[in-house]
């Protein structure tokens, strides 16, 4: 499967071929709800969609990755080092270290025109995870989502392809990234608890009388208190809106994109509905959108993208 998708995508040189496969393993690996997404679209866009992948995952890597031994000075040492590399190999030209997320990121981004900036605006929010653990309000959790999410959604933009203007389809491809990560954040408190992390603005939650200590009792005592609830309820119904923004942008991009994207806006957003589902108990279970339906919702995008390939073939 893999050589026919590098194949159509022109993908030849054996080095570069692996690095691809390597960004693709660690998409099927690592996000099983995006790669299933993208087995909607054409072969030849979905190497780009990994090597994508494969280098946010990197980056990701380097500051959650378990390791006694690495500090947060270590941390911000490699961070920094993968993003010297990729500017060398991106801006400058110089060949690239041996790493394949960047190998293949780096092609994709030349043959795609994607620009340093979005790569460098992402980067600045991972270096914001080494020392920032709270966010006090809504304006600093967007700042920070900017770069950790919107910019996803750009980068995709000119692999997915648009029928009119790119910067036309920007505003709700950068919505629906936001979109993915709020449904991330309120599905992973607990794991964030973890990590030392809230990314939920301390101010809103404060108008409920909660504060870092009422979430930790939660995660202690494995369920939700009232106030927690009403402030994650709260919480749902802004990323409901911000769906809602990002939904119309489907229309924005080429026919042949739409049942990917339309796949990934359904899963992710009933993620929402499980987590309303089990009333907002997430300190007791994690929601989840179960195999059966991923695969159910993934079959009716599979016969969309048919359908819209053959129209293209016609056309």
């Amino acid at each position: 499967m893999i050589s026919s998708e590098l194949d159509a995508a022109g993908v030849m040189d054996p080095s570069l071929r692996e690095a691809y496969r390597q960004c693709r393993e660690i998409n099927a690996r690592d996000g099983k709800t995006f790669f299933l997404a993208t087995r909607l679209l054409a072969p030849a866009q979905r190497p780009a969609v990994h090597a994508l992948y494969g280098f946010a995952r990197r980056a990701d890597d380097i500051l959650d990755e378990f390791d006694e031994t690495r500090g947060d000075e270590e941390r911000a040492r490699q961070l920094q080092q993968f993003s010297t590399q990729l500017f060398n190999s991106l801006v400058e030209n110089q060949v690239c270290a041996d790493d394949p997320t960047l190998t293949a990121v780096v092609h994709t981004a030349r043959r795609y025109d994607i620009g340093w900036q979005l790569f460098d605006d992402f980067l600045a929010s991972m270096r914001m995870d080494l020392t920032v653990t709270d966010y006090p309000d809504r304006a600093s959790l967007e700042r920070y989502m900017y770069g950790s999410a919107e910019v996803i959604g750009l980068q995709m933009l000119p692999i997915l392809g648009t029928v009119g203007p790119r910067e036309d389809a920007a505003p709700a491809a950068a919505a629906l990234g936001k979109a993915f990560q709020l449904t991330n954040f309120l599905r992973d408190v607990d794991e964030d608890l973890d990590r030392g992390r809230v990314y939920l603005p301390a101010d809103e939650l404060a108008a409920h009388g909660v504060d870092r200590d009422v979430l930790r009792w939660c995660q202690t005592n494995r369920r939700i208190d009232a106030r927690v609830r009403r402030a994650l309820q709260e919480q749902h119904a802004i990323t409901r809106r911000v769906y809602a923004a990002a939904r119309p942008g489907v229309a924005q991009l080429a026919p042949a994109s739409r049942p990917c994207v339309e796949t990934a806006l359904k899963l992710y957003s009933e993620i929402l509905d499980r987590i309303e589902e089990i009333d907002f108990e997430i300190f007791a279970q994690r929601a989840t959108v179960g195999k059966g339906r991923r695969l159910a919702v993934a079959g009716a995008g599979v016969v969309r993208a048919w359908g819209a390939r053959l129209r293209h073939r016609k056309e």
